[in-house]
């Protein structure tokens, strides 16, 4: 029998041997998303454009999980992180340019700047919300080009 034709049984064989996965997505709750969403939004405004670090962190979980490698885990090392940062940056401002949320994930699009001259970065943030907390986030950041191949704008 040719090799690939023995790959053929093989690949029917394991096909048949693995059962198929669904990803239908149970139904879902769009009053609790939209509270999540406005959980966080709330959050990320109070935080990241007041200052206020204290009265809003604490919708963050104790055990806060962080994924950008330059803020430490948990809510006390997370506050005291950005406390230091906005006593450095009082310029620091982050608009919100679109929010969305699924399930337990919140997805902010944001415009961080420090400053009216600095031409930012564009954030895309991502909270996980477990029992009106804030237990975990993700970020992606890039730096606003002064000039773009396009005419379109990264917001």
């Amino acid at each position: 029998m040719s090799l690939l034709k023995s790959l053929g049984v093989v690949t029917t064989a394991l096909m048949l041997a693995v059962p198929a996965v669904s990803f239908a997505q149970s139904e879902r709750d769009v009053g609790k998303e939209e509270a999540n969403r406005e959980l966080v939004v709330d959050f990320y405004n109070q935080f990241f454009n007041d200052h206020e670090t204290e009265q809003s962190g604490k919708v963050l979980a104790e055990d806060y999980i962080q994924h950008n490698p330059e803020v430490p885990d948990g809510k006390a090392p997370f506050v005291d992180y950005f406390a230091g940062y906005f006593k450095e940056n009082p310029e620091y401002k982050s608009e919100i340019v679109r929010s969305a949320a699924d399930g337990d994930l919140v997805w902010l699009h944001v415009h961080s700047t420090n400053g009216d001259q600095d031409q930012g970065e564009a954030v895309v943030d991502i909270f996980r919300v477990a029992d009106g907390k804030i237990v975990e986030h993700w970020d992606v950041i890039q730096s606003v080009p002064e000039e773009s191949a396009n005419d379109n704008t990264m917001f």
